[in-house]
This record gives structure tokens, sequence and C-alpha cells, in this order.
């Protein structure tokens, strides 16, 4: 738990009070020029009344007053954060098949589901970590995911947020194989990934709140799955895409689900992992595409100075409520039972 104030130079405010009251001690003990004798010369055993024991009332509450006003200016805020510090990650988009094909059932631990609920079933796993594949997790990267057919489209953007990102991919659905939406636009979703990630850093300052410049991400990365190969109306080849990761820097890890025997080319995937610095894999059930993620998070492995805030609650409510009111009583008190009126 730290204690910070949104506005702290409205705390030099407090400064004014003892500055007076020292002006006014420094002017009382300036002798008059005429000295006149004061009642406790005449009469020193008389009792002092209770409202000359409290004269100090009113100008105490004024100054409690003054100063809980200051601080409920200053607004006060509660919260926790963690100091930057060094730590594994990297920026990364995962982006993924939901053609009609992806319908096709794969086996999940002796459970029959189709292959996207499979796919996201693990990549849920591979970054959050769990005990069911044993994958670690990815707690300080920068995740995104885009899923493609016909066209490609942003489901989460890049983020520090997992948990909801993991929401994000779960409202991810299959397109109907009737669909003119149904074909696979590999070339298109691949230069989207690209224009997310070459713009990682900006995005990852407007999260943190920081400049763009104090971040440099050691790694890029895109993981591309898909169970066909690039058909329909695009406009990005496969080869212009992969253009496009090159010149960005971007390593792309490709996986294509297929069976014993594979009944599409791959060859145009294969050399888009190749030539950006990544690797092709194909897998045909749960277990082979979880041993991937694997070999995945163990090569990635990168420095990113992570900062990450926890919203902060402001509580000058209460500072402000105690300095109107001890306002209130101070008047009252000048006004009544301390008043000079005759």
């Amino acid at each position: 738990m730290i204690l910070r104030w949104e506005h702290p130079w409205a705390l030099l405010a407090l400064l004014l009070p003892p500055l007076l009251w020292g002006c006014r001690a420094l002017l009382r003990r300036t002798p008059p020029a005429l000295p006149l004798p004061g009642a406790a010369l005449h009469l020193p055993g008389l009792p002092r009344g209770w409202r000359l024991r409290l004269r100090w009332l009113p100008e105490a509450c004024l100054a409690l007053a003054w100063t809980a006003l200051t601080l409920a200016l200053a607004r006060p805020q509660k919260g926790s954060h963690q100091l930057p510090q060094k730590t594994q990650g990297i920026a990364m988009e995962m982006v993924l098949d939901c053609s009609g094909s992806m319908g096709e059932e794969m086996s999940f631990f002796r459970r029959g589901q189709n292959r996207l609920e499979t796919v996201k079933e693990i990549f849920r796993e591979f970054v959050l970590g769990g005990d069911t594949l044993r994958l670690g997790g990815r707690p300080n990267d920068l995740l995104g995911i885009i899923a493609f057919a016909r066209y490609p489209y942003t489901v989460c953007p890049l983020t520090l947020d997992h948990q909801a990102l993991a929401f994000a991919l779960g409202n991810v659905q299959l397109t109907p194989r009737h669909s003119e939406e149904n074909s696979t636009a590999i070339g298109d979703a691949v230069a989207m990934g690209v224009a997310r990630l070459a713009d990682a850093e900006n995005t990852l300052a407007a999260q943190t709140r920081r400049n763009a410049g104090e971040y440099q991400l050691k790694s890029k990365v895109m993981i591309l799955l898909t169970d066909g190969q690039d058909e329909g109306p695009h406009q990005y080849s496969i080869a212009e895409a992969t253009e496009l990761a090159i010149a960005h820097g971007i390593r792309v890890y490709t996986i294509a689900i297929q069976d014993d025997r594979p009944a599409y080319d791959t060859s145009e995937i294969q050399a888009l992992a190749e030539r950006t610095g990544g690797l092709f894999q194909r897998c045909w059930n749960a277990q082979g595409l979880a041993e991937i993620y694997r070999s995945i998070d163990a090569l990635e492995q990168s420095h990113l100075e992570a900062l990450r805030f926890v919203v902060t609650q402001d509580f000058q409510l209460p500072f402000l409520r105690l300095g109107l009111m001890a306002l209130l009583v101070s008047l009252l008190l000048t006004l009544t039972l301390f008043s000079r009126r005759p």
C-alpha cells in the first residue's frame, strides 16, 4: 500500500498558517508607545473564565479547516505498484485461423472437440499457465490475438492484461462452412500482425503511461496457426507479408494442423518461418500442439523493462468533509460564544 498526491504542489499552502502565526507573534512582542495597565495588574487573583480558557478554540478549528482543505486539494490517493524491474518478456501476436475447416475434431486428452476449441485451450494455458499441459504462462509478455478467415480482425490488441486477453479469446467463433467469409487469407492476417507488432512500443507506453522511447522490446514474435493454405481474395500474398515481417524484424513461428497424411501444401508458410528466423512445425493432436508451444516458450526469452500499476483510489473526500465541518464550527463559535460584540 502506498500514498501519493496527485497535486503535491498544493501542500505548500500548509506553510501559510505557521507564517501568519509567526508574524503575529512578532508584532505582539513590540512594546506599545504608551503602556497602559491591564486588569491583571489591579486584580491579580481574578479567576479566568471558560471563555478566556477556550479563546484559542475558534482559531484552532480554523487552522484544522485550512489543513484538511489543503490536503483535499492535493488529492491524496492510495494504491500499490511495482517499481520498474528487469523481467523476461517479449511482444507476441497470435494469428489464429478460424475458417470452417477448424471445426474438424481434434483429440484433447480423450475428449472430442473441434480444432479451434483445442487451440484456444492450449493457447490460454500458454498465456496464463496451468497444470494440464505443464505450461508456465507468460506473465510479462505483451500479447495480442488476431483471428482470420476471409478477412483478419483484431480479437484483442497487444496488452499486459492477460485475463482480458483470455476472455476475448473465448469469444472467437468458427466461420460457417457455407458462408462467403469462409476462406483462408493468411497473407492479410500476417500483414495485420506485422502492423500491430511494429507499433508495440507505443502500445506498451500508452498502457504504462511512459514515453515510447523508454522501452526497447528485445523481441517481436508472431505465431501463425492454420489448417489450410492461402486462398480467396486478399491484399497481401504470403510472400509479400514475409517481406513485411523481415523489414520490421519480426520472427514468425508457423504451425500447420495436419494429420499424418498431409492434404495441403505448406511450403509457403514454411518459407515464411524460415526466412524470418522462426520455425515451421506440423501437429495433428493436442499433445503435439502443446509440445510446439513448449518449444516456443523455451526459445523466446528476452529482457523487457516492465512497469505495472494498480489503479489508485482517491480518498480526499474525508479531508474535504473534515475541513468544511471545522470551518463551520469556527464560524459558529466566533459569531456566538466567542463573539466580541457587547
